[in-house]
């Protein structure tokens, strides 16, 4: 069930207005929460009406709620030149509903190297017990994708940054050459969002995004999407029914309360993160700055073709020391926890092992990586917070 186009506004008007059509309000300026299994018809008529139209309205929790459908329309009119988006309960099965909409037994799949760890799970896990064949490329080989590909190729999986190390892809020349060959183009977009990287409008077929980290934006719930083009759009939504996932009313009220301040938020965190890893860039612990927004990074020229701006997340190779040395930096850090996840208010930082992950383009590096996001703390104190932290470091590892 769809509500209102936003297309004919800028992007920060269809943030405030999305999902608020009058059938999924009433009248309440927030979209209800409807916890639906059963929906009640009262008349035959209007039963056989639906039974052979169940996409008109309420028919079966599972099918949706105005609660579901107002994230849902939310996230279409995010994303230009999508068809409709389908939610899920993690950006894992987000993930893993992408894969089983365009995959089937005796494909083969390419997927960059430097992806999210569970996307490389569930290509050695659950499609390989499929019988899909996953096979991994060097994220920066641009339109030469062209010669890995063979006959029985269904998909290209792409993540432009790269997880962990950010690596900038040619996406729209990877694109053009899955096209020609009518190969679906996937990637997974929540270091950016819509916002800063309009994944379809660059070629991509389907967009997946973690909802958990920038969309929700407060660490307190867990949310996955797919947005899918028109042509692919009718098989995921076959594929979401089958596969029986919802995600829940309380969650994406949460979803949709963060989609308002979105815009702002995602300003926040760039502008943060670019005078943070500036700063680091200079310190005598730090080897590296691994962050697209840099001019100095190798990615830096695709990543102002074509992204709007720099997302929260970058990292760090230090200079040498080793993993015994951390505890000096981290244990210590005020504003920075240790923890998993990323896109909410709060900084975190975490140690990462980039080798441990990859298998066509082998991590070369044995100083600790660190992989930081800037949250919405004032930007002077996490410089100093982590400046003191890398001292301390330094200082235990004698450099």
């Amino acid at each position: 069930m769809s509500g209102t186009d936003e297309a004919g506004f800028a992007r920060d008007t269809a943030l405030i207005r999305s999902g608020r059509a009058s059938q999924f309000t009433q009248g309440i300026v927030n979209p209800p929460v409807y916890h639906a299994s059963t929906c009640v018809f009262h008349t035959l008529e209007e039963f056989d009406a639906r039974l052979k139209n169940p996409d008109s309205g309420l028919y079966y929790g599972r099918r949706g709620s105005p609660t579901i459908w107002a994230l849902e329309d939310a996230m279409t009119a995010m994303e230009p030149g999508a068809a409709g988006t389908k939610l899920f309960p993690s950006g894992v099965a987000a993930l893993a509903a992408a894969f089983l909409t365009v995959c089937k037994s005796g494909d083969h799949i390419l997927i960059a190297d430097t992806v999210y760890e569970p996307t490389r799970a569930l290509a050695g896990g659950i499609l390989k017990r499929m019988g899909v064949k996953a096979e991994f490329y060097d994220p920066l080989i641009g339109a030469d994708i062209e010669t890995f590909i063979r006959e029985n190729t269904s998909a290209i999986f792409l993540e432009s940054p790269g997880s962990l190390t950010f690596e900038v892809q040619d996406v729209p020349a990877i694109c053009d050459v899955a096209r020609a060959r009518n190969i679906t183009t996937i990637i997974d977009n929540t270091w950016a969002t819509p916002l800063l990287f309009p994944a379809l409008e660059r070629g991509a077929d389907i967009s997946v995004q973690s909802l958990t980290k920038f969309i929700i934006g407060h660490s307190d719930a867990l949310l996955g999407s797919v947005t899918a083009n028109p042509a692919l759009w009718p098989r995921l939504k076959q594929t979401a029914l089958q596969l029986g996932q919802t995600a829940g009313p309380d969650d994406i009220f949460l979803a949709l309360r963060g989609i308002r301040t979105l815009s702002l938020r995602m300003k926040r965190h760039g502008d943060t993160a670019l005078k943070i890893a500036a700063a680091l860039a200079g310190h005598r612990a730090v080897a590296r700055v691994l962050c697209p927004g840099l001019p100095a990074d190798p990615g830096h020229d695709l990543w102002l073709r074509d992204f709007s701006g720099c997302s929260s997340l970058f990292a760090i190779e230090l200079s040498g020391g080793g993993r015994q040395n951390l505890a000096a930096m981290v244990d210590h850090l005020d504003l920075f926890g240790m923890g998993f996840s990323f896109g909410g208010f709060e900084s975190l930082i975490l140690p990462i092992t980039p080798a441990a992950v990859r298998t066509a383009t082998p991590w070369t590096g044995t100083a600790p990586v660190l992989r930081i996001h800037c949250g919405l703390e004032d930007a002077d104190d996490l410089i100093a917070d982590l400046m003191a932290g890398l001292d301390r470091f330094a200082q235990a590892a004698a450099l």
